[in-house]
């Protein structure tokens, strides 16, 4: 049985490979393409954290497992790939970034992943699972010095002699003041004090080999996603890599002029200095991008600059977890999977912020499979895949039959050069507030289309005539017969989008 390696980023835009970007360094992240397949047109499920980790492990859609926004939680009950893997013998595991569950928590809707719980350092000395199917979990949930830092990761610090680790963390988020009587931490930016030896990075590194050499001791074979949380903001990382790339040298993305005459009324808000979104507030509850997204191109040249150097340190540490998969003679055997929950607005049409966006810069993510001997090496694929996909194509890999609930599709003959294409079209999906912000899109070989709920404007591009999604055809009388097909298309989506969680076993 194959060991299957998942390896995830957070928030990283589609094209920051130094193969495809010349003005970025990956060389670990361009060594594993180059030894198997580039995906070059893999999508997230919907673009923010919950929900896309969620469908990760689930093989559903949002709008199935439950998790449909940032701040829900995905039911504890959901048959998961880590589940199927444990039951089929495997040591299972996740180290890093979960996300499954809100900050908050309720009576009705509880969850570990929440203030003050992240700082119970005694309750999480003795919990590592099972989590979501995991056998085995080690855990954090802070991005950056974000002051819900604890879990598994400050007692790893600690075992690292950083009892003082918290200076390195805000100690104040909202009203919460977790500083413990010191003075409180403010936000850093850019150059991160903390060091580099207690970085995320090498944490889940350290300890994502330690899983795997304490399966191969056992005898058994593992299934482990290290879920690394760069490059998602703050813009910060310790140095050398805060001051390795020069912000005058960085290609400044931007958006078009008028592009947003034609675009949903939201997009051109996000243009203004004080925009006023008080009619989409439908709970008092954040709306992730429904802001100003106006900077000053020196500040953006700055935290392009630092976003692409948390993108190289953690291209270093995937490189040394790889390093140490082969050290320990087990890289011929073992299925590496690299991708990132959702991509990343840096500039692009204006944006600076993730949202209820659907452009390509938001919804595709970079997708990189190897598999010595299996998946041919050097390949580059434009075939249709989405992150819904990757649980019943890791289980495929091991001859495990997927949960009937999973839609998702087996990518592996895409990947192992026996088809050319998996899938006619895909679904990207986004809900923050119950009723106001809801949007669908339907994305194919050529055409891409998002519906708004009870709205009469939406969105339509030609990806081939049109690959930077500056002309929209919504409302082109000569695209009509194009949008009617495409809606027909999503509707035939949407149904086969729906889990059958229970097979049919009689007549009545």
């Amino acid at each position: 049985m194959p060991n299957i390696l998942l390896i995830t980023s957070d928030q990283q835009h589609w094209n920051t490979l130094g193969r495809h970007l010349p003005e970025i360094q990956t060389p670990h992240l361009d060594r594993l393409a180059g030894q198997g397949i580039d995906c070059r047109r893999a999508y997230c499920p919907n673009p923010t954290c919950t929900p896309s980790r969620a469908s990760i492990i689930t093989g559903q859609y949002p709008s199935a497992h439950g998790a449909w926004s940032l701040g829900t939680k995905l039911p504890e009950d959901v048959p998961t790939v880590g589940g199927l893997f444990s039951r089929a013998g495997y040591s299972t595991g996740l180290i890093g970034k979960a996300h499954f569950q809100p900050l908050a928590s309720t009576e009705r809707y509880p969850s570990l992943e929440c203030h003050p719980m992240v700082r119970d350092l005694d309750f999480w000395r003795d919990f590592h699972g099972p989590f979501y199917g995991f056998d085995h979990v080690e855990l954090a949930r802070n991005h950056g010095d974000e002051a819900h830092a604890g879990q598994h990761y400050a007692l790893w610090m600690e075992e690292k002699g950083a009892h003082d680790w918290s200076r390195h963390f805000q100690s104040r988020i909202g009203k919460n003041d977790y500083s413990k009587g010191s003075n409180p931490n403010p936000p850093q930016h850019g150059a991160w004090s903390l060091p580099e030896r207690l970085h995320m990075n090498a944490w889940i590194t350290e300890r994502s080999s330690a899983f795997i050499r304490s399966a191969r001791d056992a005898g058994r074979p593992f299934f482990l996603w290290a879920s690394y949380f760069d490059p998602h903001p703050p813009y910060l990382v310790p140095e050398p890599w805060a001051s390795m790339y020069d912000p005058e040298t960085i290609t400044l993305p931007t958006g078009t002029p008028g592009e947003h005459d034609r675009t949903p009324p939201h997009f051109a808000l996000t243009q203004s200095r004080n925009p006023d979104f008080s009619a989409y507030q439908e709970t008092p509850h954040a709306n992730h991008g429904l802001s100003s997204h106006l900077m000053d191109p020196g500040a953006l040249r700055k935290d392009i600059a630092v976003y692409y150097g948390m993108i190289s340190m953690l291209d270093h540490y995937v490189g040394k977890l790889l390093d140490d998969l082969e050290a320990q003679g087990l890289a011929e055997d073992t299925l590496v999977v690299f991708t990132s929950d959702h991509g990343h607005y840096y500039g692009h049409h204006g944006l600076t912020k993730k949202g209820p966006f659907h452009y390509e810069d938001g919804i595709r993510v970079p997708l990189i499979a190897r598999w010595p001997g299996r998946i041919p090496a050097g390949q580059k694929s434009s075939a249709l895949v989405s992150l819904v996909d990757l649980p019943v194509t890791m289980l495929g890999a091991a001859r495990i039959d997927p949960d009937p609930g999973m839609v998702g599709r087996n990518a592996l003959p895409v990947w192992q050069s026996e088809a050319h294409t998996l899938r006619d079209d895909l679904l990207v999906e986004f809900r923050h507030q119950p009723n106001t912000i809801h949007l669908r899109t339907l994305v194919g070989p050529r055409y891409k289309i998002t519906i708004y709920r009870g709205q009469p404007y939406g969105e339509l591009y030609d990806l081939e005539e049109d690959p930077g999604e500056i002309n929209n055809l919504w409302d082109d009388p000569a695209a009509s017969e194009i949008k009617a097909d495409l809606i027909r298309r999503m509707l035939d989506a949407s149904m086969e989008a729906e889990p059958l969680w229970m097979p049919r076993i009689a007549g009545a």
